[in-house]
């Protein structure tokens, strides 16, 4: 069936599938879409890998049709320039953290996408530069300047865009986490700024304030050295 056909069946099945309730209580969090993860994901599965496809479906501009995109493309076949104009279409949560922790993480170019979006004055761009500082914080951090990036967040975070805020603290607990060098200073920074101290955390989750995350991180890891 061609793409364009498909787009058509494949909006309808997201439509029977939405949901009021579920589309009231996305709202509350910024998201504009009805429809349920799991049978999101399921229909993924059911369509597998189609990159005309998920393509097609981000042209269309509907939320729950960019969510399945991003769960049917291929991530390494975005260019650069593709992926930063998808990024700056992108406004709702959701669909700005799948595209950055399901496409962008996985793409050739997040290296160069990672310095771009860090130092742009669109603070909703500039959260997804510091989302993929966070990951490589923690998973190739050769080469970083760490004691840079707490520079950088001791001085912005405090004033800084709810999501970029948001992001900036992962950075730092990352930082404490993963660096015991770093690990006292990025608590006296998150002791000092009180950034999302007060955040409602459900019972058994841990806190976003990053000394208690570092904290709870390091404890289950069995390393002593928290401060």
């Amino acid at each position: 069936m061609p793409a364009g056909a498909m787009v058509d069946e494949v909006m309808a099945e997201l439509a029977e599938i939405a949901d009021p309730k579920t589309r009231e209580v996305n709202e509350k969090h910024g998201d504009d879409h009805g429809v349920n993860l799991g049978k999101l994901r399921v229909l993924a599965k059911r369509l597998k890998t189609q990159q005309e496809l998920a393509r097609r479906l981000w042209e269309t501009g509907d939320s729950a049709a960019r969510l399945l995109a991003l769960l049917i493309c291929r991530p390494k076949a975005f260019g650069r320039d593709e992926l930063d104009a998808m990024l700056r279409q992108t406004r709702t949560p959701k669909v700005h953290a799948w595209l950055v922790n399901y496409v962008v993480k996985e793409n050739p170019h997040a290296e160069e996408l990672r310095l771009a979006w860090s130092a742009d004055p669109d603070p909703v761009v500039a959260s997804a530069g510091w989302a993929l500082t966070a990951d490589r914080v923690a998973r190739k951090p050769d080469g970083l300047d760490l004691a840079g990036l707490l520079d950088v967040i001791e001085a912005e975070m405090k004033d800084a865009q709810d999501r970029l805020q948001w992001e900036m603290n992962n950075c730092l607990a990352r930082i404490g986490i993963e660096h015991a060098e770093h690990r006292p200073r990025a608590i006296d920074i998150g002791e000092r700024l009180q950034v999302l101290k007060d955040y409602p955390t459900s019972p058994g989750c841990t806190s976003p304030f990053a000394p208690t995350w570092i904290a709870e991180m390091v404890r289950r890891q069995g390393d002593n050295t928290v401060a």
